[in-house]
């Protein structure tokens, strides 16, 4: 063990600060290093409401799957970029409703991977997987996924806080041709993507200080931007909002929660 040790450092880069960690140091979680705690508190003192970002996507990631899986009836879900486990992971969601469904998770951050046991824990009617692997590679996710999905099957594909990590735009519009080219009609994907629209040059300055120290890196679209990638698929309503505003649970007052700059939509090809 103490032969393995190094080797498992080296691949866990703790010295340095990795999304996946410090989203799991905003969201209360237990994993993540202190170089990790000392970015996300940079990027904080700056963007205080980075904290209402990081939770309003992940309650979107469980009213986008209870949508799907409860409303629309889909059992697969692949869901990519998942990063570490926190509380409703996409499977527990999908399967409290629906026991049956099946679900993969792709991510390519080793400390998900050494965490990946409590991903793939399942239903005995469904199932779970995990694949280690990158957004930029969807040939081997696609390859991989289809031994615990059916391809021939309505899916839903989420992208939570993953597409702005590809910089290129005709990169990242590819990656999303392929993925959509290998789903039948009736598929779905859920999107979140960081942009200025709510907070302007706050998120902006908050985005220039991750940029210069985390990894990987991250680049920011407007919401028109991030709904072009999607052009000729069905739009789910309320359409192309801040992922606090999609399907909320409205407050005790009958007031919507504060808008946060993480954009998002359900869409559905057709």
């Amino acid at each position: 063990m103490m032969a393995d040790e190094p080797a498992m450092e080296d691949k866990l880069k703790s010295h340095v600060p990795h999304t996946a960690r410090i989203w799991n140091y905003w969201l209360g979680g237990k994993d993540h290093f202190p170089v990790d705690r000392e970015v996300g508190d940079r990027v904080r003192e700056i963007f205080p409401v980075v904290i209402e970002l990081a939770r309003a996507d992940r309650l979107f990631l469980g009213r986008a799957v209870q949508y799907l899986a409860a409303e629309v009836g889909i059992r697969q879900f692949l869901d990519i970029g998942t990063g570490l486990p926190t509380q409703d992971n996409t499977h527990e969601v999908a399967q409290r409703v629906a026991p049956e469904s099946r679900i993969v998770y792709v991510d390519n951050d080793p400390l998900v991977l050494v965490h990946a046991r409590a991903l793939l824990t399942s239903s005995a009617e469904g199932a779970t997987d995990y694949i280690d692997a990158d957004l930029r590679d969807p040939d081997t996710i696609l390859r991989d996924a289809a031994k615990t999905l059916d391809f021939s099957q309505p899916m839903a594909i989420m992208l939570l806080g993953v597409m702005h990590f590809i910089g290129d735009d005709d990169e990242l519009q590819r990656i999303i041709d392929r993925l959509l080219a290998a789903v039948p009609s009736g598929s779905y994907v859920a999107v979140a993507n960081t942009t200025t629209a709510i907070n302007g040059e706050a998120t902006a300055e908050a985005v220039r200080v991750w940029n210069v120290d985390a990894q990987p890196k991250l680049k920011l679209r407007t919401p028109e931007r991030i709904a072009e990638f999607f052009d000729g698929l069905e739009v789910v309503e309320p359409g192309w909002v801040s992922c606090s505003r999609w399907r909320p649970d409205v407050e005790w007052d009958g007031s919507l929660p504060v808008e946060v700059d993480q954009w998002c939509g359900v869409v559905r090809k057709p």
